[in-house]
């Protein structure tokens, strides 16, 4: 898969494609350090703080979807700016592992009967943050899910900060407006401090504003959350499950998601 993005002169130097070799995922991984280590203060156990490496046990049975600068040199490692990973049912780990296992009991979606896709890790180099990047990858994710005749995309998406008192508007928004349905509805495993508001205390204007945009976009396409919150320790992240049905995006937000594809000459 390879997108070349459509518009300015400085999209004709991006491209979208999976990760090839071993130099890629080493990039992707230096990318995760910089925006989840040292601008988040995450960690993990298998963080390589010497090679500046965020990566975990799946990295080698994810897809990496990677936004790469072409004017970059890639012997360098540092031609990755943006990145997802992508795991699809076919390919989880035994026994039957997806990443968010841990975090949310995800017996709802095995119980669809539909074809899965975990998203994970996305991240945008600073520099590339508020352009088009982030829609070349969406678009490219786009084509994946197509090649992969997915129904559902899902996935941990994250509040900063290990308090979810701190995100009380936006996680109470997500509860009372944007719950998955009973067969759809994953719930977290973890007993915290989290109780959403009632509706009557809710300011929709500060719920959206403080939401992080990443959410908001996932909003757009009809995405759902699950019920409750994982506060992540070593991320010192307030997590929820996002679930996007794409039977059920409205035909807009499918046009808007492959529209650049079609540009691009992928079908």
């Amino acid at each position: 898969m390879s997108m070349a993005g459509p518009g300015c002169a400085q999209a004709h130097q991006l491209t979208v494609r999976l990760a090839a070799n071993e130099n890629d995922l080493r990039a992707a991984q230096r990318l995760r350090y910089r925006v989840f280590i040292e601008e988040m203060g995450g960690t993990g156990d298998l963080v390589d703080h010497a090679a500046r490496l965020e990566r975990d046990r799946f990295d080698a049975i994810f897809d990496h979807l990677l936004l790469i600068d072409e004017t970059r040199d890639p012997a360098a490692s540092d031609h990755v700016v943006g990145a997802y990973r992508l795991l699809p049912d076919t390919r989880v780990t035994p026994p039957g592992q997806f990443y968010c296992d841990d975090e949310f009991d995800l017996t709802p979606l095995r119980h669809s009967g539909r074809r899965l896709l975990e998203l994970g890790r996305s991240c945008m180099d600073r520099s590339h943050r508020g352009g088009i990047g982030m829609l070349q990858l969406w678009q490219g994710l786009a084509q994946y899910v197509l090649d992969h005749d997915i129904d559902i995309l899902f996935g941990a998406a994250s509040f900063h900060g290990a308090d979810p008192q701190r995100w009380a508007q936006s996680l109470g928004w997500l509860h009372h407006h944007h719950l998955a349905p009973q067969e759809l509805r994953v719930r977290a495993r973890q007993t915290n401090s989290f109780a959403p508001l009632t509706r009557d205390v809710l300011d929709r204007r500060v719920a959206l504003a403080q939401m992080p945009s990443l959410i908001r976009a996932y909003l757009r396409l009809g995405g759902v959350v699950g019920e409750g919150v994982y506060v992540d320790p070593a991320f010192r992240t307030t997590d929820v499950c996002i679930i996007l049905d794409t039977a059920a995006m409205s035909a807009q937000a499918r046009a808007f998601t492959l529209r650049g594809t079609a540009e691009s000459g992928q079908a």
